[in-house]
């Protein structure tokens, strides 16, 4: 046998076989670059910034080869119509909560959560445990969605009002700031509720268009500055012991995905989530 020719040969064969593994490679692992809108300003950093953990998380599993773009409510759509956005596939995910869109069927708002409802661990237990996720998942699915778990509020607070209140009684007539099942429950007993973005919740309540608003809590309702134009902030509030928030993605852009990519979103998003 000729030594030369033999490793020469070798050498050859070597690198053909490197120039068919890397098309393979980058075939499995493709760069691909969504759009992700949340429904919440930047400002909020610890409600967006579940956002932008969860971008970087997949881009750290996926070797930086699958990309989400944030942006913040309004960039793209509008924020409360974020859900609509995906399934739309203007946004191929969203960052939001399921309750914005009840008004079109109460099941949406089984999946943030119900007053007098589940606090945030019991909520978790429930998804995960419980059959939670699989009892939401088809209808998400019914809607051209797929849908994660990926943060909680915690229990929110009552409130700030422009006005005190003593009875219940003074809520008649009252105008406030409130979305979901709470918000009709307060229209039981004379009160009239409305759904508003954040950004929308200020000036509404410094013209008075809105007599009270509720929003979270201390600290991401002081970065909103209700406490310059309401006086009066009441704890707790029994509409939502725990809101849970979703990462939305659209049902056609999650089946082109890789296997490795699904599993990196549903990985990263219950990481966000706890």
């Amino acid at each position: 046998m000729d030594r030369r020719k033999f490793i020469s040969g070798a050498a050859t064969g070597a690198i053909a076989g490197t120039a068919l593994a890397t098309p393979a490679l980058a075939q499995s692992n493709p760069k691909v670059s969504w759009r992700l809108q949340s429904s919440y300003p930047r400002s909020l950093t610890t409600i967006f910034g579940g956002a932008e953990t969860l971008s970087k998380y997949v881009s750290d599993l996926t070797d930086g080869n699958f990309e989400l773009k944030v942006f913040s409510g309004g960039e793209i759509v509008p924020g409360l119509q974020t859900i609509d956005g995906v399934i739309n596939n203007t946004i191929q995910m969203g960052h939001t909560i399921s309750a914005y869109k009840m008004g079109a069927d109460p099941t949406w708002a089984l999946g943030t959560g119900l007053p007098f409802g589940l606090n945030a661990r019991q909520q978790n237990a429930w998804f995960y445990h419980g059959g939670g996720n699989e009892l939401l998942d088809p209808f998400y699915e019914k809607n051209g969605l797929v849908a994660f778990p990926v943060g909680n509020s915690g229990c929110q607070m009552g409130g700030w009002w422009r006005k005190e209140v003593k009875t219940v009684e003074d809520l008649q007539g009252i105008k406030i700031r409130m979305s979901g099942l709470g918000g009709q429950i307060l229209n039981r007993v004379g009160a009239v509720s409305q759904t508003l973005a954040p950004a929308d919740i200020y000036p509404a309540l410094e013209r008075g268009t809105i007599d009270a608003a509720e929003w979270i809590g201390p600290y991401d309702d002081e970065k909103l500055g209700f406490v310059e134009v309401a006086p009066y902030y009441y704890y707790p509030g029994w509409w939502e012991s725990g809101l849970a928030f979703h990462a939305f993605i659209n049902l056609e852009e999650w089946n082109q995905l890789p296997k490795s990519y699904q599993e990196a979103l549903r990985v990263a998003s219950q990481a966000v989530n706890t």
